[in-house]
């Protein structure tokens, strides 16, 4: 305290240089860690520019039946349930329905506990007579996407049927990134063609 004038008292503050405290090591870890992730989110979406977002998987049999007949069994999709594998994998698997089978517009609805078969739908959604049929699968669990299948039909010189069962998947960028690290054409292709299989022997064992 000081006296000014006339006696009266004072005080003069005391001012003091700030200094600058180091980065703490936690912090320092947390920066490096941040840059890291952001390198890691750019590295992703350059490469997702890369990858194909559409991709289409195939399989195919020859049945030893006549065109017609195997059209009329694949039409009804409740026939898969005789020889497709995802509805194999689960006895337990609860199956609805809407609308006429064997129709465009007809839907049949599945739901599991596993999750390789989860939860969704499929639709008829075009039919040509002894060519082709057209589906439409809306995945609700556990992934939610949509996808278009297809069975195509031929008639060879021996009187049998080539089978193609078509799948096409779809994934928006940069989510078509997991198209490098998930082999669709592998997995999947193996269940259709597991698919057709069964089908094949199904229906030449009841010729």
């Amino acid at each position: 305290m000081q006296k000014g004038h006339f006696g009266v008292p004072f005080f003069v503050p005391k001012y003091s240089i700030p200094t600058f405290r180091k980065t703490p090591t936690n912090m320092k870890f947390l920066i490096k860690l941040g840059f890291a992730v952001l390198a890691f989110l750019v590295l992703v979406l350059v490469v997702a520019l890369f990858v194909e977002k559409n991709i289409s998987i195939s399989r195919t049999v020859e049945i030893s039946r006549e065109k017609s007949d195997v059209y009329d069994y694949v039409k009804y999709l409740q026939n898969q349930s005789q020889y497709s594998v995802w509805q194999k994998k689960d006895p337990k698997i609860k199956i609805t329905s809407l609308g006429t089978d064997g129709t465009v517009g007809y839907i049949s609805s599945w739901k599991s506990n596993l999750e390789d078969v989860g939860v969704g739908e499929q639709e008829i959604i075009g039919m040509k007579d002894q060519e082709r049929i057209d589906y439409e699968l809306r995945f609700k669990k556990p992934v939610n996407m949509t996808s278009i299948s297809s069975m195509n039909f031929q008639s060879t010189e021996t009187n049998s049927t080539k089978l193609t069962w078509e799948y096409n998947a779809s994934s928006p960028y940069p989510m078509n990134i997991f198209f490098l690290f998930y082999n669709l054409d592998e997995k999947l292709g193996s269940d259709l063609q597991t698919g057709l299989e069964n089908l094949k022997s199904l229906l030449e064992s009841t010729e």
